[in-house]
């Protein structure tokens, strides 16, 4: 029986027990609770409602596209060497392991006259803002405190980009977490609804990757925004200020649509099993909490948060070095060394836009997929792709080494479309990354009395501990076999496959039927 078809009345005891095995004598009832309110049937939320409380994720993944295609070979422009980069990555997991279900546990709790998960995600997204201008500003905070032209790496500037961007991975969590625990609220477990929903969360965040990395591949904002370029802030330094401007606008409009769309009820004014149900349901510590929970965990869950660790031990060298591989192995270029490494991110940005393009067609298609093949079908095949594109970036790369051209020309017009495709086909498997996971996790761990917040924070620690294991591993893995990034990359293609394997053949085909439209 799925959880959706779970009686959720409570059969009434009798005030004495009855020792007679044929004793069919009816229930005593129980006397009203004086302090319980009665619960009001609640008119289902519209797919505009849905729609525009999902918007925020545009916002939220626009920041996080202009994160990927241009901080990491930002961060090398600053001094940090190609092996370490992604140690400084190591703050996103870091920050979403203990952030994101002390947030998710937090909300379920919150009992603020507005809402439980608007407050948290308005805090996230004024932390995004302050943190993103702290990034853009990182060379000139360094400077105002001593770093000067020619030096090769610069330490203060390196000490505000790293504070920014521990913040901004904590706001992200921060907001991220409490929006779809939000969505699943609306849908109210509605297995249908809550897959919608989680569709156009990822379709949102199609759009914001879209127009991130668009912007982020467009080398010209510092003639838009003059004032950015300074005395320590160079080109390509202003052209990540100026995106980061834009992106403070951007988070702000999407919050307020987010917000304003969604009608909570405050967790006081709920009736006594609603708040129940939409909460944790207990007072003990959050870490005895959270931890117990995993014991009355199903063998489905467990598979559930198996092939996610997998999936993102795949995902994540490719989230590091995507742009960066693009501007050494397919443009051979280095950062801070002539133009052609920043040719070469410039135009993975543009991979990744395109990249996003399909990721937004995918997620329309969602619920299609999921319904004629079964969630975990689909999600293992995802995971095939991902390993075969990783695979093909390995090689390509391969030829583009033996041709000749790097380090002498630009390179063939054959290779950089090929690498292209490559991360455009990547939006795919992407796509199902962002959705099927969340609302397998929302179905099937409703039945255990967790909230939804503090249910998507357990999911979120399958996704950050293996990224702490890639961000520790990853650079001195690369540099032991000779400093590129194929060796992290075959890595992902084998978790991604071993991960493929394990969804086809341990999560359940569960076909759906044709249900009624939503309104």
């Amino acid at each position: 029986m799925s959880t959706s078809d779970q009686p959720r009345h409570h059969r009434p005891t009798r005030n004495r027990p009855c020792n007679i095995p044929s004793c069919d004598i009816p229930p005593l009832p129980r006397p009203p609770n004086p302090s319980s309110r009665p619960a009001v049937a609640r008119p289902k939320v519209s797919k505009r409602v849905l729609l525009r409380v999902a918007s925020v994720a545009c916002g939220i993944q626009f920041g996080w596209a202009l994160q990927l295609s241009l901080l990491t070979p930002y961060v090398q422009e600053l001094g940090i060497p190609h092996a370490w980069a992604s140690v400084i990555w190591l703050c996103g997991p870091l920050s979403g392991l203990f952030v994101q279900p002390l947030v998710g546990h937090s909300s379920d709790r919150c009992k603020s006259k507005y809402g439980r998960r608007r407050p948290f995600i308005v805090a996230g997204a004024v932390a995004i803002a302050i943190s993103v201008l702290v990034i853009g500003h990182a060379a000139d905070i360094g400077w105002a405190f001593g770093d000067r032209e020619g030096r090769r790496i610069k330490p203060r500037a390196i000490v505000a980009f790293v504070l920014g961007f521990w913040i901004l991975d904590v706001a992200n969590n921060m907001t991220q977490g409490p929006c779809r625990a939000l969505l699943a609220d609306l849908t109210e477990n509605d297995n249908r609804r809550t897959r919608v929903a989680n569709g156009y969360f990822s379709l949102f965040m199609a759009v914001g990757n879209i127009l991130g990395y668009a912007t982020g591949s467009y080398n010209g904002w510092y003639k838009v925004f003059p004032f950015t370029k300074t005395v320590a802030c160079n080109v390509e330094c202003a052209n990540l200020k100026s995106a980061f401007y834009i992106d403070v606008v951007f988070i702000a409009i999407t919050t307020i649509l987010s917000i304003s769309a969604a009608h909570e009820v405050p967790l006081g004014s709920l009736s006594a099993s609603d708040a129940h149900g939409q909460s944790s349901g207990t007072d003990e510590a959050f870490l005895t909490e959270i931890l117990g929970t995993f014991k009355y965990f199903p063998g489905s869950v467990w598979m559930i948060l198996l092939v996610t660790a997998l999936t993102w031990i795949g995902w994540f060298p490719f989230i590091l070095f995507d742009t960066d591989w693009m501007g050494r192995e397919i443009y051979g270029g280095e950062p801070n060394q002539g133009a052609s490494y920043s040719a070469g991110v410039s135009m993975g940005a543009l991979g990744l836009m395109l990249n996003s393009v399909f990721l937004g067609i995918t997620s329309v298609l969602m619920e299609k997929l999921c319904r004629k093949w079964g969630a975990g079908f689909v999600w293992g095949i995802s995971n095939i792709i991902m390993a075969i594109c990783f695979l093909a970036m390995i090689a390509t790369s391969f030829v583009a080494y033996h041709i000749g051209y790097i380090g002498h020309e630009q390179p063939p017009a054959g290779i950089v479309i090929a690498a292209v495709l490559i991360f455009t086909i990547l939006g795919i498997p992407l796509a199902i990354t962002y959705s099927v996971p969340y609302a397998l996790i929302s179905i099937r761990i409703e039945s255990l009395g967790l909230g939804q917040g503090l249910s998507l924070g357990v999911l979120n620690l399958a996704i950050v501990i293996p990224q702490v294991i890639v961000s520790v591993g990853s650079g001195p893995w690369d540099q032991l076999f000779g400093g590129g990034n194929s060796p992290a990359l075959a890595v992902g293609a084998a978790a991604g496959f071993i991960g493929g394997i394990v969804a086809i053949l341990a999560i359940p085909r569960t076909r759906i039927q044709k249900p009624i439209p939503l309104p």
